[in-house]
């Protein structure tokens, strides 16, 4: 291990947020949105946009806990409970569908969970036969699924292949089996390469998987061991996450302690080890936490500059209108945020009422937009110029003063108003990106917010 690291680690490993938006959630202003003005920013988003949007649909249900997951989920074997949710997803569907102006055009489709394959295959194309019906699919369209290789079966990814879907993210957080143990995630290497299989078989052009590292009773040898058993798989993508450790937000993670989670030196050397051996397969890593083959769009986007990055982690299109569908799901305006209520009952609830299932949401400000711009540039490009013109001068002092902090530790290179991350530096991505952070500067909340950012 390089000794010089070591003191960086202990300095930098702080709570951050992700940055999958700015502002954050916890820095919303929540009086700033009505359901009236959420309407207006999408009309207008919509219409700037020709009319182009992606959609998430949150799938919440799930057979079985994994204690590692903070997604919002909702535990039962009961799959009575498929249809009326659905039906609630389409009913959404339907009153954004009757806002639009004109006829949409989809770019993007995603399901997110939760497990989406707890629903059976004939639903799920229901679900998705219900939202193409009277609108147009791009030409280019990117329809992604994530899977539990468990609960996948091969009709799941036939029947979603006929309907479009070309993109597949399977969850393998580890392959050893102490830590699959602790983390409740019993799952084989050869039904996960099953899943593969079935994959390609039906044509999805590309194949994620997701691996954890700093997850409890995790070890370099975990690594090492799950890293080059990935190898035979050859996913076209592989998302390398830090463990969000957040008990005060999941309860199920309460399994565990701290006492069982590496240090940020072991989380050091285990994303070391894992960008070596990946490299050596022939990945790239690319942003934060992922990695890419050469044939994968990702990899073309980060090329000519165009990777995106949003709730759903990094993306090859820039699509400014994301509609959400589900309990919890945050929809993006661009020039606006709104969260979904969270209980799946209320959501519920409320759609069958008729009205939009929004919990809180924001507005986002000139200095809001000016912001989110230079932080997606610094995750997803590696850089950024800051306008002095349109920066709160007391923020450009201290977010300068802060930056030239992190140039001396070497994590960045400052030249005049421009902001380069050293290859160095692509590890402190979070706290980077914090230096512009001006909402949680302002206004730092009390108590356990983030998860530590190395």
């Amino acid at each position: 291990m390089d000794e010089a690291i070591l003191p960086l680690l202990n300095k930098y490993d702080l709570p951050l947020p992700r940055y999958t938006s700015y502002p954050t959630v916890p820095y919303w202003e929540k009086e700033s949105i009505t359901i009236e003005k959420w309407k207006k920013e999408v009309i207008d988003t919509f219409k700037k946009e020709n009319g182009e949007l992606s959609i998430y649909i949150h799938l919440p249900f799930c057979e079985n806990l994994c204690t590692f997951c903070a997604c919002n989920k909702r535990i039962t074997t009961n799959h009575k409970v498929e249809e009326p949710y659905l039906v609630s997803v389409l009913k959404e569907w339907e009153m954004y569908r009757s806002l639009l102006p004109s006829e949409p055009v989809i770019r993007e489709i995603h399901l997110g969970g939760g497990t989406p394959t707890f629903f059976s295959p004939e639903n799920l194309v229901k679900l998705i036969n219900g939202i193409t019906k009277n609108s147009k699919v791009s030409s280019d369209h990117e329809f992604s699924i994530e899977v539990h290789p468990n609960f996948t079966k091969e009709e799941h990814l036939k029947q979603l292949a006929s309907v479009g879907f070309n993109r597949i993210s399977l969850g393998v957080q580890d392959f050893d089996p102490a830590v699959q143990y602790i983390i409740n995630r019993i799952q084989s290497f050869e039904k996960t390469k099953e899943v593969t299989e079935w994959a390609r078989k039906h044509g999805y052009n590309s194949i994620n998987i997701d691996l954890i590292y700093g997850l409890p009773k995790q070890t370099v040898d975990s690594i090492d061991f799950t890293i080059k058993k990935i190898k035979d798989l050859k996913p076209d993508r592989i998302a390398f996450y830090s463990y969000a450790f957040v008990p005060w937000k999941s309860k199920a993670q309460r399994r565990y302690t701290k006492a069982d989670l590496p240090q940020a030196n072991e989380k050091w050397k285990m994303y070391q080890l894992g960008k070596t051996l990946l490299t050596a397969q022939g990945y790239k890593a690319i942003g934060m936490d992922h990695f890419a083959l050469p044939n994968d769009k990702l990899f073309d986007a980060v090329s000519n500059g165009t990777m995106h990055r949003n709730f759903m982690g990094y993306s090859t299109t820039q699509t400014k209108l994301i509609i959400a569908l589900g309990a919890s799901s945050i929809s993006d305006a661009w020039t606006a945020f709104i969260q979904n209520e969270e209980e799946v009952e209320l959501y519920q609830e409320k759609i069958s009422q008729g009205q939009f299932p929004i919990k809180n949401g924001h507005l986002l400000t000139a200095e809001d937009l000016i912001i989110r711009k230079n932080i997606l540039d610094l995750m997803c490009r590696g850089n950024t110029t800051i306008d002095e013109k349109t920066f709160d001068p007391g923020l450009l002092k201290n977010s300068m003063t802060e930056l030239s902090l992190l140039e001396k530790d070497g994590l960045v290179k400052l030249k005049n108003n421009l902001i380069s991350v050293t290859e160095k530096g692509s590890l402190f991505i979070r706290n980077i990106s914090s230096t512009l952070d001006a909402r949680m500067r302002r206004k730092q909340k009390e108590g356990n917010v983030f998860s530590k950012s190395i």
